[in-house]
């Protein structure tokens, strides 16, 4: 009998947004990059068929996947370090950087199931999921096919991403995914010469929210300029060891490990 295609994932980890333009594949891009410089195997699908952004972050667009005799796909290898890596698999190496992808419901999801049962991942301690916004077809196949243990929620402080953010959490608790928590994104802006905060920028409601729903609250991420810049740049923001936005990330890696870690000693302690 065949391995199901998860069997050799420890975690795997839903990145979701109930709305777009809420910096969903930054969040998943340098949490993924963060558990790599901890030591972990990682991998990063990007499940956004048709708006594939994760190899532009990570500056690999030209990758290109590649195939064995057997038909099955070997996944774009992106090295951290002499010893350690990210694999990732998107559409953006099939299709190429300019095209778009006009493509209905079953072909996206015929596509994820590829990515998901022909890629070698091998042995990965972490697979972090980055899904398209809102709450459609790709988070129910990617809950049917490779059942995840996690859901990471994006939002931004504005009311309405914060509606589409509870839209998130239900759907997972529905899936029955737990909810890891929420990361509150463009989250306050302080000034650059001084520090201090500037209170045109709102600023605290992914925290309210997780209070009310009951979930975890991740942590918060300033806006800041040099985020898209490095986006833009592929150069993953979190390698800017001297910012205080980097630590914010460095931060909700380390929940992330510790979360984790605490269900493993719980696992263990009750055999």
């Amino acid at each position: 009998m065949t391995e199901p295609p998860a069997s050799k994932i420890k975690h795997r980890i839903m990145v979701m947004s109930g709305k777009g333009g809420v910096g969903k594949t930054t969040v998943a891009v340098n949490l993924g990059l963060g558990l790599a410089l901890y030591g972990k195997k990682v991998g990063i699908l990007d499940a956004d068929i048709t708006g594939p952004n994760v190899p532009k972050m990570l500056n690999i667009e030209d990758a290109v996947l590649t195939g064995e005799e057997d038909q099955t796909i070997n996944p774009v290898e992106l090295p951290i370090g002499a010893e350690n890596g990210i694999k990732v698999v998107s559409m953006a190496f099939v299709i190429g950087k300019d095209s778009p992808v006009v493509w209905r419901g079953p072909l996206k999801m015929q596509a994820l199931k590829q990515f998901i049962e022909a890629v070698s991942w091998g042995d990965l301690d972490y697979m972090l999921i980055d899904l398209p916004p809102g709450t459609s077809d790709e988070p129910l196949s990617i809950a049917q096919l490779l059942r995840p243990d996690g859901t990471i929620v994006v939002t931004t402080p504005q009311d309405l991403a914060l509606l589409d953010a509870r839209k998130a959490i239900d759907m997972s608790r529905g899936l029955g995914i737990p909810v890891l928590g929420i990361v509150e994104n463009m989250s306050g802006f302080s000034c650059p010469k001084c520090g201090g905060a500037i209170d045109l920028f709102k600023v605290g409601g992914g925290m309210k929210a997780a209070e009310e729903l009951g979930v975890p609250f991740l942590g918060k991420i300033e806006i800041d300029p040099a985020i898209c810049e490095t986006g833009d740049s592929g150069v993953p923001f979190i390698l800017n060891v001297q910012s205080k936005t980097a630590e914010a990330f460095d931060e909700i890696v380390r929940e992330i490990m510790a979360h984790y870690e605490e269900e493993q000693k719980a696992q263990t302690s009750g055999e």
